[in-house]
C-alpha cells in the first residue's frame, strides 16, 4: 500500500482512488485533464500584484500587504506551501507591523487554480488566524470549490514526488 503523505487526513476511500490512479499510471493524465494550463505569474512583482488584486476584491478592510514573493527556501518537508508573517519593528516611538506572504517557488510552474488556492489561503489568514470553520468559509468565498482544489493540489504534490 502506497503511503500518501499529503493525503493522510482524507478518507480512506479517496486515498484508495488515488492509489488506483497511481497503480494504473494515470495520475498525471488525471491532473493534466483537470488542470491543463500554467499561470503566467513568474516574478515577485507580478505575484504581489496578483495577491493585491485578490485582497482588494475580497478583503478590503484587512491590513495592507507589504511584501509578496516566491521563496526558494520554503520546502515541503516543513509542510509549508506558503507562509504569512507579521514582522514587527519599533520605529521612532511606534510599533510598526509589516505583513508578508511567501509562496514556495515550486508554484511558479503550476496551474492557475493551484496558485490562486495558495494565495487565497494565505490572505485568509489576515482575517482568521486559525484553520477553523470561519477560515475555510472565507477561503471558499474567495475561491469557490476551494476544498476540491486543495485536494487536487495535494494529489499534484503526490504525483510530483513520484517523478
Amino acid at each position: 500500500m502506497t503511503a500518501l503523505k499529503y493525503l493522510q487526513a482524507y478518507p480512506a476511500q479517496l486515498q484508495d482512488q488515488v492509489r488506483q490512479l497511481i497503480a494504473e499510471d494515470r495520475l498525471g493524465d488525471y491532473l493534466s485533464q483537470r488542470y491543463p494550463g500554467r499561470h503566467d505569474v513568474q516574478s515577485d512583482k507580478a505575484l504581489y500584484g496578483y495577491a493585491l488584486d485578490l485582497k482588494q476584491e475580497y478583503l478590503r478592510n484587512a491590513p495592507a500587504i507589504d511584501k509578496v514573493l516566491f521563496d526558494n527556501r520554503l520546502d515541503l518537508t516543513h509542510r509549508a506551501l506558503g507562509l504569512h508573517t507579521t514582522v514587527s519593528r519599533v520605529q521612532g516611538g511606534k510599533l510598526k507591523a509589516k505583513k508578508e506572504i511567501r509562496i514556495a517557488s515550486l508554484f511558479k510552474e503550476v496551474a492557475p487554480e493551484f496558485l490562486k488556492m495558495i494565495v487565497v489561503h494565505e490572505l485568509a489568514h489576515f482575517k482568521e488566524s486559525d484553520h477553523n470553520k470561519a477560515f475555510y468559509k472565507l477561503c471558499d468565498h474567495m475561491l469557490p470549490g476551494y476544498h476540491q482544489i486543495e485536494f487536487d493540489l495535494r494529489v499534484y504534490l503526490t504525483w510530483r514526488d513520484m517523478q
